[in-house]
């Protein structure tokens, strides 16, 4: 394994954004290209540099290229060796993103991805858990909407509980975060989605592998739980349960967190105003999974929306999205909220990018292996995304 204190002062970038080229990945680059501090040693990276050379000139700053390709495990492992932290918008991950979390985990490079595969986290944590935690590396799944604003909105809903509280969550806590938006589905998130669907016995799989070797607190318990839908009377919506990654990355800072009190329960809902809505997005989303097990259909939605493509500029203006907390602990009620522009991806890149210069440059607890935003960044991301323009606020 290489020696940390040295490999640091050799590394020639602070930050590599591998997939500058693609939709999401060129949105990220806009990001850092305006927002990066000044001496910032950082770099995109693709397989063509003709397309990297594009993507600089559109910038207008003075950043270098990376040549390398997803499938190529040498020139991964010299672009992970040449960085402190690599950022990856290259997905759906569990076709293209095992090799470079290898390449990362071994060099003790810190790494960040968008992915919402809970089959690909999974198999990573069993892979690479031991030889991250013994480089150092810090592999970050779900710098995105998947999960930034569950997971760091259910962190912030608990430093409001504590308060109600004393100073200290000490009894059990259960809680529920209701997601609302008007925004668009990115390529990749739509692929992955399919992927997901047509995978459920590997996704299962996976999940009792990592289960077998994963570590858990002996004297605390964290877990999501899948909720059923039903009308919140308090927040005013229709509930759906999501079955997306959210609910286990906010289970797994629950467990690493002792501030989540000794019983943390976490549920995870779409909400709608209206039971019409709900009921259509039930059936919406039980009629994509049964579409994904039949490869040709599974094809032929996956060509209808592209990756590498989004929508329009005024159209991602017009977007917003919420999430919506409910705490409640030692007979104390409290409710938050998260909001934002368009989450698919003007805020998704947003997040990364400031997920990235996090790690990269902040004071943050000392942590290693996989871990999630809210247990490797926690208040330093928080406070980087509401200086960035989104809300974190206490409704009551």
């Amino acid at each position: 394994m290489p020696d940390m204190a040295e490999s640091e002062t050799k590394r020639t970038y602070d930050l590599v954004l591998l997939g500058a080229t693609g939709f999401t990945g060129g949105l990220t680059a806009d990001y850092l290209a305006e927002n990066a501090p000044e001496g910032l040693r950082w770099a995109i990276a693709g397989r063509s540099k003709e397309k990297l050379e594009d993507v600089r000139e559109r910038l207008g700053v003075d950043v270098d290229l990376v040549v390398v390709d997803s499938s190529d495990e040498a020139s991964l492992r010299d672009m992970a060796a040449s960085t402190r932290v690599v950022a990856t918008t290259v997905g759906p991950y569990l076709e293209y993103g095992g090799p470079l979390v290898a390449a990362c985990a071994q060099e003790g490079t810190d790494y960040l991805d968008l992915t919402g595969e809970p089959e690909f986290v999974d198999r990573m944590y069993v892979e690479h858990q031991a030889t991250a935690e013994a480089t150092g590396a810090r592999i970050i799944h779900c710098c995105g909407f998947d999960s930034i604003p569950h997971d760091l909105g259910a962190y912030f809903t608990v430093q409001e509980l504590a308060k109600d509280l004393g100073g200290a969550v000490t009894g059990p806590v259960t809680m529920r975060g209701v997601v609302r938006s008007n925004g668009t589905f990115s390529g990749g998130t739509f692929h992955s989605a399919l992927n997901a669907f047509a995978r459920a016995k590997q996704m299962r799989d996976a999940s009792q592998a990592r289960k077998r070797v994963e570590q858990r607190p002996k004297d605390r318990k964290s877990r999501a739980t899948a909720g059923k839908p039903s009308r919140d009377k308090r927040l005013g919506y229709w509930l759906v349960p999501l079955p997306t990654i959210d609910p286990f990355i906010v289970a797994r800072s629950g467990a690493a967190l002792a501030s989540y009190g000794p019983a943390f329960t976490y549920s995870h809902f779409a909400g709608t105003k209206t039971l019409r809505y709900a009921a259509g997005g039930v059936v919406g989303a039980s009629t994509l999974a049964l579409a994904a097990q039949v490869p040709p259909v599974r094809n032929q939605l996956k060509k209808r929306v592209p990756q590498g493509s989004g929508p329009s500029e005024g159209r991602r203006d017009a977007s917003w999205f919420s999430v919506e907390f409910v705490g409640e602990s030692g007979g104390k009620t409290v409710q938050t909220k998260v909001s934002g522009g368009d989450p698919g991806y003007t805020e998704t890149a947003k997040m990364l990018a400031e997920a990235a210069l996090c790690i990269a440059l902040d004071d943050n607890p000392t942590t290693s292996g996989q871990v999630t935003t809210a247990t490797a960044m926690g208040d330093a991301l928080l406070l980087r995304l509401r200086a960035a323009g989104i809300s974190f606020d206490r409704v009551s």
